[in-house]
């Protein structure tokens, strides 16, 4: 499962698994978003590693966020550590904008094309609020949505981790709201 696993009484969670949970908040008028991974119990040490670069993906894309960079350096950040970790990024699923709303825009992808324009090169400024979330997968990056219209797998079956912030971009830099 890479992201909006529903619980059922189907699916238990055994020792080993590793386990994403994916919060929102409504406050005042003001959404948030945050997501993490844990295992549970004792998990072997690739998953632990999945885990681990992923958090550290999250981490050097926060970073990146500051005035005058824009949303093509925090998507190749992302990229080029995960991928120089040997795994692959979601591109079906992506970051976003955030405010008085879930989803706004920008959408804040986890990796870079070729393309100029678009998302890419919108120039970070003070007031932006970001929602960036890092979705790794140990094997391909390609995933599938279950019948249900929520649950999004990974095709090849391989484990995900997943790990977000929602994050304003401040003069001086950044604010970590979900920290």
């Amino acid at each position: 499962m890479v992201v909006h696993g529903i619980p059922s009484e189907d699916e238990i969670l055994r020792e080993g698994d590793v386990f994403g949970v994916d919060l929102g908040v409504i406050f005042e008028g003001y959404y948030a978003d945050g997501a993490f991974t844990v295992g549970v119990g004792e998990i072997d040490a690739e998953s632990q590693r999945l885990i681990d670069v992923t958090a550290e993906a999250l981490d050097l894309a926060i970073e990146q966020v500051r005035p005058g960079n824009t949303i093509r350096d925090i998507s190749r950040t992302v990229q080029r550590h995960v991928e120089a970790a040997g795994f692959s990024v979601v591109r079906a699923l992506v970051g976003h904008g955030i405010g008085t709303k879930m989803h706004e825009p920008p959408q804040i992808p986890n990796f870079v094309d070729n393309s100029r324009g678009g998302t890419y090169d919108i120039t970070l400024v003070p007031g932006m609020t970001l929602a960036i979330e890092p979705m790794v997968n140990a094997g391909d990056y390609e995933v599938t949505q279950d019948a249900d219209g929520w649950k999004v797998r990974t095709r090849d079956g391989s484990r995900s981790a997943h790990f977000e912030h929602t994050v304003a971009v401040t003069d001086d830099g950044r604010w970590v709201l979900t920290a």
